[in-house]
């Protein structure tokens, strides 16, 4: 039994597959979003029709010897009525009488089965998706069955299910009020309890029989009244919905339900709208920042006549805000950074508006000057102190907001000047003259001339002449030093001193050094000679060449040099000519 009633509901639900292709394509070409095309759709649904009846139920009986099936009804009839609540849903009812069976006997049309009765009614919800051409459906039904018994036994009502759909074709005769139910599939579950009967043992006597039935049904719809159409829908969008003066909003209306036979009008009304049609424009320039509010309103009809009938006419609203203008950004760097006293830096600015809105630059420095137009500008550090400078950089809209940014560049301090020695020059030799020990000889030319070429190169450069003696001379003006103790205006030689004193005077007479930028002194060092040193400008003499003595020029003067005399040669002796 169960292998029956499966087979039964798959055939079932392929033949309501089959019924709602169209539903499906229908759905494709009108979209839920703009179902009304100018169609009118049916407010009632009055259905008459041929109906096939197969159930699947057999019947034993009391003895369990005979077994006899439900057969199928071929010829029946289905009638029965639908009101929609609106263009989707309605309440049903129906009514089938199943009565007839074609056999193989001699009488083709009759009663002769044991089980040829059934009578049902029934009431539900159905379901519809109406279009212009094509109206598929769905409906489930409760209700009850009049069910023959097996063998004629007496007819009993029992509860019913119906469960099923089909198509519908409409079409334009008699002002589109008639339509033609393509197919109606439907799977019926009967159930019922029949009285036994005891007196006749081959008599049929089950206590419930349940049938499960396929039925196919075909026919004619009748439509008396028709629903009103749906009304104009309207829905009105801005895009941006955020946006700052001068940019652009787009207005955007989108109405549903639109008969499009029928003219439509569009209306725009709002601070700086303008537009026709379903598309409008915001002049957003001359706005202030805020919210705003655009009403949109459509209307259809016949030319001139649109919005006069109920229903063909919506309003609507779109909301935008106009935001401040925000203010620029802007950074700030300096290269180099770190610049020498009197040198220059470039100065770069990089300013950004958000709304892309033209920039003006401006530059400050705390010290120094800076010059610069764009984006770009020059420090200059003259005159500024060593140290860190600020600069700033700024940066101004159209609409006066500015931001500012700060950058720095380091002077540095001069380097300190490199520190000046004493340099040792050459040194000069008076032993060669046993006579004149102090005189500036030939030989201590040389080292002069070398010290005078080097004073002219060096003009800001001194020079220090320090003259030693030995310790010959030593005694000898300790010796003289007693004798003349008593001449209050004798005075021992000083020959180290006048060696100084002398090789100044070359430079000076002879080679036209200024005598001020030569000094003289002595030192104890042992020797007839006399040391030459270069003073540049800023050494100290003092300082690095250690135990010396000024000489006092007022009283120890310079011997002017003379050549010397001819030598005296001795000529030899007569004998020693004879000889």
């Amino acid at each position: 039994m169960f292998r029956h009633v499966s087979k039964t509901i798959v055939s079932l639900l392929y033949l309501v597959s089959v019924a709602f292709i169209p539903l499906f394509m229908g759905a494709q070409a009108n979209p839920a979003t703009n179902p009304a095309t100018g169609y009118r759709v049916p407010k009632w649904d009055i259905f008459a029709g041929y109906s096939f009846l197969s159930p699947n139920a057999s019947v034993k009986s009391t003895d369990g010897s005979t077994t006899v099936d439900y057969d199928k009804v071929n010829l029946g009839g289905d009638i029965g009525g639908a009101f929609f609540f609106n263009r989707y849903v309605g309440a049903q009812v129906e009514f089938g009488v199943h009565e007839w069976g074609v056999q193989n006997g001699d009488n083709p049309l009759g009663t002769q089965g044991n089980n040829d009765g059934f009578t049902t009614i029934a009431g539900g919800i159905m379901l519809r998706y109406p279009t212009e051409r094509f109206a598929p459906f769905a409906h489930i039904l409760l209700g009850g069955a009049l069910i023959d018994g097996p063998a004629h036994s007496m007819y009993k009502w029992g509860p019913a299910v119906t469960v099923g759909g089909g198509l519908d074709y409409e079409t334009p005769w008699w002002k589109h009020r008639i339509a033609i139910r393509v197919v109606q599939a439907d799977y019926e579950y009967m159930r019922n309890d029949f009285a036994a009967e005891i007196a006749d043992p081959n008599e049929f006597a089950p206590k419930t029989v349940g049938l499960n039935a396929a039925r196919i049904s075909a026919g004619i719809v009748f439509h008396p009244g028709w629903t009103a159409l749906s009304p104009v829908t309207l829905s009105c969008a801005a895009n941006p919905s955020v946006a700052f003066p001068g940019d652009p909003v787009t207005l955007t209306a989108v109405a549903d339900n639109l008969n499009p036979k029928l003219n439509a009008l569009y209306t725009w009304s709002g601070n700086g709208v303008s537009g026709s049609g379903a598309t409008a424009t915001v002049a957003t320039a001359d706005l202030a920042p805020g919210s705003y509010t655009v009403n949109c309103g459509v209307k259809e009809g016949t030319k001139g006549k649109e919005g006069l009938k109920p229903g063909e006419s919506a309003e609507a609203a779109a909301h935008f805000t106009i935001k401040p203008f925000e203010p620029p950004t802007i950074g700030c760097s300096a290269n180099p950074g770190t610049i020498k006293p009197g040198e220059t830096s470039v100065i770069t600015a990089v300013g950004v508006s958000p709304q892309n809105r033209a920039l003006t630059y401006s530059y400050s420095t705390t010290v120094g000057t800076i010059v610069g137009r764009g984006t770009t500008a020059e420090f200059n550090s003259a005159g500024a102190p060593t140290g860190p400078v600020g600069i700033t950089c700024k940066a101004t809209d159209d609409k006066g907001q500015s931001a500012a940014a700060s950058t720095s560049v380091i002077i540095l301090a001069p380097p300190a000047p490199p520190v000046e020695h004493v340099k040792a020059l050459c040194s000069v030799t008076f032993g060669n003259d046993k006579t004149r020990p102090t005189r500036v000889d030939n030989e201590a030319k040389a080292c002069m001339d070398e010290v005078a070429l080097t004073l002219q190169k060096e003009s800001d450069a001194k020079a220090v002449i320090v003259g030693n003696q030995d310790s010959k001379e030593l005694a000898l003006i300790a010796q003289q030093e007693k004798l003349t103790s008593h001449r209050h205006h004798a005075k021992p030689p000083e020959f180290a001193a006048q060696r100084a004193v002398n090789a100044k005077a070359y430079l000076v007479t002879e080679k036209g050094i200024d005598a001020a930028r030569i000094s003289v002194a002595t030192s104890a060092t042992e020797g007839q000679t006399a040391q030459t040193y270069l003073v540049p400008s800023g050494a100290n003499f003092s300082a690095e060449v250690a135990n010396t003595r000024t000489v006092d020029e007022s009283t120890v003067k310079p011997v002017v040099r003379k050549p010397l005399a001819p030598r005296h040669v001795q000529k030899p002796h007569k004998k020693a000519e004879a000889a």
